[in-house]
């Protein structure tokens, strides 16, 4: 192995990691802000914001909280890369014998593995990193077999193995490749990653210049990260033209410091043994033995590491907050869209009551033709039916407004809300039942006042309440209802039991606009977009930069 960079970190420049407790504390809230910003409008910027938290979460959670807390933990080393790079080939030599599978198949590494020194086994066997890692350790397993717990998901398990040839204060975790064919293979390296104090980046000869690993050295390069590459598998008669040729587009693209060792190809590389002779590996080890035990320099990687994801949250953090504001604001126009709608038609049902549109069509005609051609349960039957029918296209009216204000907004094509669009069937049901409780109470009403007159004189209840319905929905139109009303039970009955109807109706009415209108927000609600997140995030990372 060859090693083209001496350097153990990055710039001359020493780092010390902070570690007081108010730090601490605004760090931990600083990540349940980030935790509480959710994106599920598809806007534009939110799977990227999506992505960023998920991203910004594993940071906190698996290295930087716990990293702060404890500062004297091991160091550890994620050895990542595309896939047939020869990661697992490279953990397995670098400790000495086989902790890791390696071999042709692709992609070989599927559950990730973790080894360290004896002693250190403590460090790694909890919940202090990658908590969300079901851990299974058995001391000398077989590195060819995956134990896992019965129904354990493979890509949610870390396996820690231990060894004595491993220094103490070091670990070096083998992740799945970072292009995996398997979804779940490339989120899990993409979390590991971002648990790690050192980013050991391996490619190979053949694909040094591919975008996967250049993704992976920008990200690092952001976060400002402790970096080595690793160059792997390169024939012995174009060592050097390579070699070359890497350090140029790495120094192109601001990383000529990052320390970077060359591994030539070996027939045990290509037959996927699993273990490569020492000396290949020699000045890799080394490099990673002096990080860990020399205390300056492991002061240096791990306070730059540290150091640089709080850096990069003063970019981060305003980014989601800016993204939260647009989910916020999106679901604000789609909130006023439906309100709008719906009190536009409110408004515009009540004229219609003052009206007298329920007194028309089937209605009309049966109450010029009661009493004597129809009776009272007929005409209220009719006129119960109209009023459901106005109601009913006031909410198809708002909802048809929603549907075209909506359809303006991409924010609108969430699964959440096309998958619940109103059913017109459901809404004349609630309508109808609404409508008929109206008329049970008004019945009520009516047969109450009839109660209190003389039984000699006392009307039809059925007929005072077709009266009092007819003259509270028809308008100028049924202006001799609330005479006849007036002559049955007296001036002072009609005009009380017409306050109490009127009363009555209006109180359905604002029932079903409002029961309609919030069904068509329900969807909307259940998303749970709310102004605070941005506030949050901005006020998180204020106390936090206050603190640093």
């Amino acid at each position: 192995m060859l090693q083209n960079s001496p350097k153990i970190g990055h710039s001359p420049h020493v780092v010390t990691l902070d570690v007081r407790p108010q730090l601490l504390d605004a760090l931990s809230a600083l990540r349940d802000s980030v935790a509480a910003a959710r994106f599920p409008l598809p806007l534009a910027g939110a799977p990227r914001a999506r992505a960023n938290r998920d991203e910004l979460l594993a940071q906190l959670d698996d290295y930087l909280v716990p990293r702060l807390r404890e500062p004297e933990a091991p160091l550890l080393a994620v050895v990542g890369g595309s896939t047939g790079a020869g990661k697992s080939t490279l953990v397995n030599s670098l400790v000495g014998r086989r902790v890791s599978e390696a071999g042709v198949l692709r992609p070989t590494t599927r559950t990730p593995v973790l080894v360290c020194h004896p002693e250190d086994h403590h460090w790694f066997s909890g919940m202090r990193v990658l908590p969300d890692l079901t851990r299974v350790w058995v001391p000398h397993q077989d590195a060819g077999e995956d134990l896992l717990l019965p129904g354990e998901d493979p890509a949610r398990v870390l396996r820690v193995e231990t060894a004595d040839t491993m220094p103490r204060g070091l670990a070096l975790l083998d992740a799945p490749d970072i292009d995996s064919l398997i979804a779940d293979n490339r989120v899990l390296a993409a979390e590991l990653v971002c648990a790690a104090d050192i980013w050991v980046m391996v490619t190979t000869a053949a694909r040094y210049a591919d975008a996967v690993p250049w993704h992976l050295l920008r990200t690092a390069k952001e976060y400002d990260a402790t970096l080595v590459t690793v160059l792997d598998r390169v024939p012995h008669q174009v060592v050097s033209e390579v070699s070359r040729q890497y350090g140029a587009l790495l120094t192109k693209a601001g990383l000529g410091d990052v320390p970077r060792f060359t591994v030539p190809e070996l027939p045990e590389s290509a037959w996927g043994s699993g273990l490569l002779p020492a000396t290949a590996v020699a000045s890799l080890r080394t490099w990673l033995v002096h990080l860990a035990q020399d205390p300056a320099a492991r002061q240096q990687a791990m306070a730059r590491t540290a150091n640089g994801m709080l850096d990069s949250l003063k970019t981060r953090l305003p980014e989601l907050a800016g993204a939260a504001a647009a989910q916020y604001a999106a679901a604000l126009r789609l909130t006023n869209a439906v309100e709008g709608a719906y009190d536009s038609e409110h408004a515009r049902v009540r004229g219609r009551l003052q009206a007298g549109a329920v007194l028309a069509g089937d209605a009309l005609k049966r109450w010029r033709a009661f009493p004597l051609d129809c009776s009272a349960g007929e005409l209220l039957d009719a006129l119960v039916e109209s009023l459901a029918t106005l109601l009913l296209c006031a909410v198809t009216a708002a909802d048809e407004r929603i549907r075209e204000a909506w359809g303006r907004e991409p924010a609108a094509l969430a699964p959440e809300l096309t998958e619940h669009e109103p059913a017109l069937e459901s809404a004349e049901d609630r309508i109808g039942m609404a409508v008929r409780r109206w008329r049970r109470e008004l019945e009520e009403y009516a047969e109450e006042e009839v109660r209190d007159l003389d039984r000699n004189v006392a009307p039809d209840p059925e007929v005072v309440a077709v009266l009092v319905t007819t003259a509270l929905l028809g308008g100028r139109r049924a202006r001799s209802a609330g005479e006849g009303l007036a002559e049955r039970i007296g001036a002072h009955g009609a005009l009380r039991l017409r306050d109490r109807g009127g009363r009555l109706l209006t109180e359905h009415l604002d029932r079903v606009m409002h029961t309609e209108r919030e069904r068509r927000l329900a969807p909307l609600d259940a998303l749970e977009i709310h102004p605070e997140p941005q506030a949050e995030l901005i006020a998180a990372l204020s106390v936090l930069q206050k603190e640093r």
